[in-house]
């Protein structure tokens, strides 16, 4: 590294030692701006400056389970940037839910949002809260309790909250509900309720399908399609599910999807009527074991990843740095020649580095998930 990007990146580490997410993020940005920064110095103080969080929410969530006993999350809620507009960006529940984790993703909301038509600025948020195995009424009593605190920091002119991982059109509806009751306002502003809780059409589509669009674009500049093609995804919720059936519509060929348990291969490929079955199993929050019971040629690998399956192009929809090194060499024997990122840095700083070396085309997530900006 340059001195300049080296200074940089060093008062980060002082400021925040152990927020390991937020840091790579910054380090990704500065580590491909650098040729920018040594040639115009007068950028590096307006760098500086982005990279600070103009607020940080932490908060306490208390909340009821079904038995009466009480429990207490912590909430956050990261607001970036304001330049270009209000911040949008999404909320998460899940237990890996942390002040560094809403870092990141905020920092990455500010870039995808600029990269848009929209005059957004950036966000993220949520909490360490788990939705899964709890009642309808306890994840409602926890949304309202989330809402409780985090309201008098919303509205249409300062931050406005959408989906991310473990907050649905259901949860997006049980705090709407309880932002109306304490705000008194009906203005829309949260992305993702249904229609007609002042959502918008396609909103739950809109990343997944663009993220196919996006995709659509790189290969037209290979001079390639997507019909044909054998592509491999990682994970089975919203946005995998999305890219799927949009996949299908192009007439590719998806042969993988994945769990928190493994991953499903199916090599004659997925066709609608597959597709409706994956949906249907994870619907119902079943392993995609099940899927063996209907499709016995199919094969599901436990504790692995599918990326050593054969495949044209790589749609990694699951977490944060689920390719690493050795995925990306992974990738690479499997013949992939492009990587459209779709889930927010599913690739390590390493890995990207030696796919790029490989002539493997990287799509960013700040551009390709630009449909979530709508």
């Amino acid at each position: 590294l340059s001195k300049t990007a080296a200074s940089i990146l060093e008062s980060l580490f002082k400021k925040d030692p152990h927020e390991a997410e937020f840091i790579q993020s910054i380090q990704e940005v500065v580590h491909s701006i650098e040729p920018v920064l040594v040639k115009n110095s007068q950028y590096v103080q307006i760098l500086e400056r982005l990279l600070e969080p103009e607020r940080c929410f932490i908060f306490r969530v208390p909340w009821v389970d079904d038995r009466g006993e009480a429990h207490v999350n912590r909430g956050f809620r990261v607001q970036f940037s304001q330049a270009l507009g209000p911040c949008r960006g999404g909320l998460r529940f899940h237990p890996s839910m942390n002040l560094s984790v809403a870092k990141f993703l905020a920092f990455e909301q500010t870039l995808k949002n600029a990269l848009s038509l929209y005059k957004l600025g950036g966000a993220a948020g949520g909490s360490d809260f788990d939705p899964k195995g709890k009642s309808e009424i306890e994840v409602m009593r926890f949304c309202q309790s989330f809402m409780d605190e985090l309201y008098r920091y919303l509205g249409p002119d300062q931050d406005f909250p959408a989906e991310d991982v473990g907050v649905g059109p259901r949860e997006m509806g049980f705090l709407f509900g309880q932002y109306r009751r304490l705000s008194g306002h009906f203005q829309g502003n949260f992305t993702g309720p249904k229609i007609f809780w002042s959502g918008s059409s396609f909103r739950t589509e809109a990343t997944g399908y663009g993220l196919v669009f996006f995709a659509r674009v790189v290969l037209a500049d290979m001079n390639k399609e997507l019909k044909g093609l054998r592509c491999a995804i990682s994970g089975s919720g919203k946005i995998a599910m999305h890219v799927l059936e949009k996949l299908l519509s192009c007439e590719a060929i998806p042969v993988t999807v994945s769990d928190s348990e493994g991953y499903l291969f199916d090599g004659d490929g997925f066709d609608y009527v597959k597709y409706t079955l994956i949906r249907n199993i994870k619907a119902q929050q079943r392993s995609l074991k099940e899927y063996l019971k209907t499709f016995p040629r199919a094969k599901y690998i436990n504790d692995a990843k599918p990326w050593g399956e054969q495949c044209d192009i790589a749609f990694p929809c699951a977490s944060q740095n689920e390719i690493d090194q050795g995925e990306a060499l992974s990738i690479i024997s499997s013949g992939c020649r492009v990587l459209i990122e779709c889930s927010n840095m599913p690739c390590t700083g390493q890995a990207v580095d030696i796919l790029r070396k490989a002539k493997v085309h990287v799509a960013p997530a700040k551009a390709t998930a630009a449909g979530s900006s709508r």
